[in-house]
């Protein structure tokens, strides 16, 4: 999955945090399951993290900038020269070096920026695989039953928060009518159908358990 995809026509695939060694090189928390992608397609963008739900979703692709020569504000196109995957406590992050950036002090004023490309160069999937921006809004159902709203994903992480724990299913933070939040774990066992047209998810959940992670919403009416 691409997790940090926006309702824009951007995907934000990393943010970048701080310098990483002192020839220009960046560590970014990773938003892509296609680290690799920076291989062969290393053009991207950056931008100031939120720049994509700030981006008018009325614009056509032909209004995505093309230049360098943009406002700091705007998108402004990068070149990947580089990247890896550090171990250890980054575990999950990434390493870039963008061409041209060279210095810790040029690295530093990338901090804050996201890592962006345009929707139409989002990795292509697997038949049964789903991005997370098609999950959010979608309305759950388990069987005839509506149970609500997605609102989030989460990934299980391992107990210390340095990694993510692959053969676990993530979960749906579902929002019910009422207001109560529910989490629904992504699992195919349970699917039947997803159709991101529609904006709707069914599902087929064991007895009980969509109430198991019930979050009651303290301002509901009694």
């Amino acid at each position: 999955m691409e997790p940090m995809e926006s309702a824009s026509h951007w995907i934000v695939l990393a943010r970048i945090l701080r310098p990483q060694g002192r020839k220009g090189e960046v560590l970014a928390d990773l938003f892509t399951d296609f680290p690799d992608r920076f291989s062969h397609q290393p053009r991207v963008w950056l931008a100031p993290t939120g720049f994509a739900d700030s981006a008018s979703a009325g614009s056509s692709s032909a209004d995505l900038p093309h230049t360098s020569q943009t406002p700091a504000n705007s998108a402004r196109i990068a070149q990947v020269a580089s990247h890896w995957l550090p171990v250890g406590r980054n575990a999950g992050r990434i390493v870039l070096h963008f061409t041209g950036i060279t210095s810790i002090e040029q690295a530093a004023q990338l901090a804050g920026n996201e890592v962006l490309v345009p929707r139409t160069e989002r990795t292509a999937l697997e038949a049964d695989a789903s991005y997370i921006s098609d999950l959010i809004g979608c309305t759950v159902f388990d069987r005839d039953r509506t149970l609500g709203t997605v609102a989030d994903v989460q990934f299980p992480t391992s107990p210390d928060g340095s990694h993510r724990l692959d053969d676990a299913a993530p979960l749906l933070t579902v929002t019910s009518p009422s207001g109560d939040e529910l989490l629904i774990p992504f699992a195919r066992a349970f699917l039947l159908a997803i159709d991101p047209a529609a904006k709707s998810i069914h599902m087929a959940l064991p007895e009980g358990l969509a109430e198991l992670n019930l979050q009651p919403n303290p301002g509901a009416p009694k």
